[in-house]
């Protein structure tokens, strides 16, 4: 598993997560209670792509705790996608 602070390559991320793992990401971090409810909801946002920056917008202002928790909870919801992502996550 990984520590330390977000430090994934955002176009990569944003170009490759799809919106159901964001949702499940959402769903694991909520449960962790890294974020609260009223930042689940993204139904103002209609792209993937910006429903995905803003997941990691809002983690980023969580600190290296939520970082965590994000990349954490990614190799949970989709493995092949954090592998993939892996060798360009730096710990902190």
């Amino acid at each position: 598993m990984f520590s330390g602070t977000l430090r994934l390559p955002w176009s990569e991320f944003i170009d490759r997560v799809s919106e159901p793992v964001l949702m499940k990401l959402l769903d694991k971090l909520l449960e962790r209670r890294v974020i609260i409810d009223d930042e689940m909801d993204l139904g103002g946002v209609r792209s993937r792509a910006d429903k995905a920056r803003q997941v990691i917008g809002v983690v980023r202002r969580k600190g290296s705790q939520g970082s965590s928790a994000l990349i954490a909870a990614l190799c949970e919801v989709d493995p092949c996608l954090s592998r993939e992502l892996q060798p360009q996550v730096q710990a902190v």
